[in-house]
């Protein structure tokens, strides 16, 4: 079995969704008492949040470079990076030697293999409206659809001011399925929550169409990766 770094706090909350999702997949397969190789390195995320916010990705990049060394040191051979916006940083992260494990691209090979063509997308603002992650999923032949401009803002707003702060609220909760609802009439067949922390406020019960949780998506594709013989 493979050891898994993990760049996590981003928040702490969804985390921790990680190493349970995790080590309940390794124990699945291989039953026992068997339990998943995990080495963990969590920043601060106020730190990164400014940087972010000042649009200072190479300041970001150096902490996932510092997190990453930490972590190949320590003996991991794959590499987590337990964010979707965070992957904004991969371009940068140029002293990175271990293989990472895209989420959008894990993501990706789920919509195909439920043959989604179109699909909204929640997420943080730089989610949402740059690129470096959409493109990963359009690049498989997947259409994009992400809300509005002030339902951008506010999805961002909820994701930062309230549940990485641990705030769930159900009007936030409303909010969010009102853009899925919305999504829906506009031909999406799912939805991806294109953020670790929105699967804390909606789950698959909530919505009108299918849920892709990334955190979810991404945690199975570590643990399968980990398992793989050389």
């Amino acid at each position: 079995m493979k050891t898994i770094g993990l760049i996590g706090g981003m928040s702490w909350e969804s985390t921790v969704t990680y190493y349970e999702e995790i080590n309940r997949l390794i124990q699945k397969k291989l039953g026992g008492l068997h339990s998943a190789k995990i080495l963990m390195f969590s920043i601060d995320f106020a730190e990164l949040a400014a940087y972010q916010e000042n649009d200072e990705w190479e300041k970001a990049a150096e902490m996932m470079n510092e997190a990453a060394q930490r972590l190949e040191k320590g003996g991991a051979e794959i590499l987590l990076i337990c964010a979707n916006t965070m992957h904004k940083a991969l371009p940068y992260m140029t002293e990175v030697r271990l293989p990472v494990l895209h989420i959008a691209e894990a993501t990706a090979a789920k919509l195909i293999a439920d043959n989604v063509t179109k699909v909204g997308l929640l997420g943080t603002k730089y989610t949402m409206l740059q690129d470096f992650y959409k493109e990963k999923i359009e690049n498989a032949g997947i259409e994009v659809l992400i809300p509005e401009s002030e339902a951008v803002e506010e999805v961002n707003r909820i994701i930062y001011d309230e549940l990485c702060c641990g705030i769930r609220k159900e009007s936030s909760k409303e909010t969010l399925l009102n853009e899925i609802g919305k999504f829906k009439e506009r031909g999406a067949r799912g939805v991806i929550l294109g953020c670790t922390e929105l699967d804390l406020l909606v789950e698959q019960k909530d919505s009108c169409i299918p849920v892709y949780d990334t955190t979810l998506i991404h945690a199975q594709a570590a643990a399968e990766e980990a398992l793989k013989e050389d």
